[in-house]
């Protein structure tokens, strides 16, 4: 049993407390006290606080918020003892390292999927990591579903594929949801097929495109299946505004295509990078 803190405890934060919980000790904090009023995990009251108690700290926070998390960290003791995980988008493991200075970082894109353990999650590591580091952080989203190794490089086209792909897969089925109904193996295969192009046309094997697309489309399924939510409502879930999916979802309204989706969704997750 570990002990693993959490900072946002928003959809994914939540996701992951829940899938973690029942084997390790988990910690949370959001500035948002209604969020983990009831979360079932320890909560606490400030950053300062949860870091001291673990031994590994989950970026739940987004992209827009990291800089004044970054700093409230920063004034923390102990850093160097701690394993930072970051899951947002656009946000590189330089950044973090730029920010905290010689830290380990483990950088993560899950897909919403991982709340009903069918999630797709690739994994990346920073400068400072080690090999137990980028393992531990492995088998925590392991929990949750699939992982795939990748180059940090990738990492923006790994957003929109796997972190955005569900929700372009929940218009497609709100838009058709006749064909839906009528054949959704044919649905999802296609969709698995797109996803798969759009990934060999961003520089992934195609050993690696498969599992990529595959693993994304079974995770959106999934999410479908398990949650018994609307194509609508899950797709609301996963589009943040001014995020990669809003991005992808409005190149897929205009095209109709999902090679410009994961385009656009690429292009957003790299001006957050910048911004």
């Amino acid at each position: 049993m570990h002990k693993i803190g959490i900072i946002g405890f928003g959809n994914m934060g939540q996701a992951i407390a829940y899938q973690l919980k029942s084997d390790h000790q988990v910690y949370c904090f959001d500035s948002d006290t209604t969020k983990t009023s009831s979360s079932g995990v320890g909560v606490v009251g400030n950053i300062a606080d949860l870091i001291e108690k673990v031994e590994a700290v989950v970026l739940a926070v987004k992209p827009q918020d990291f800089e004044s998390i970054l700093k409230e960290i920063k004034a923390c003791p102990h850093l160097l003892d701690k394993l930072f995980i970051s899951i947002a988008a656009g946000i590189t493991t330089r950044y973090i390292e730029n920010a905290l200075g010689v830290v380990r970082v483990i950088r993560v894109m899950p897909n919403m999927a991982i709340q009903v353990g069918q999630g797709f999650s690739c994994v990346c590591h920073g400068k400072y990591t080690t090999t137990e580091d980028f393992d531990f952080a492995e088998a925590i989203f392991s929990y949750m579903g699939m992982t795939l190794k990748v180059e940090e490089e990738k990492m923006n086209v790994v957003t929109a594929i796997s972190g955005s792909g569900p929700g372009f897969y929940f218009d497609i089925i709100e838009s058709n949801p006749e064909n839906y109904r009528s054949n959704p193996e044919k649905i999802l295969k296609d969709f698995i097929m797109y996803l798969m192009e759009a990934a060999e046309k961003n520089g992934f094997s195609h050993e690696e495109a498969i599992f990529l697309s595959t693993g994304s489309g079974i995770a959106a399924e999934g999410l479908l299946s398990k949650t018994k939510l609307s194509p609508a409502e899950l797709k609301k879930k996963i589009t943040s505004k001014g995020g990669t999916t809003e991005a992808g979802l409005e190149a897929l309204h205009k095209t109709g295509s999902i090679l410009e989706a994961v385009h656009a969704a690429t292009k957003r997750a790299a001006e957050l990078a910048k911004e």
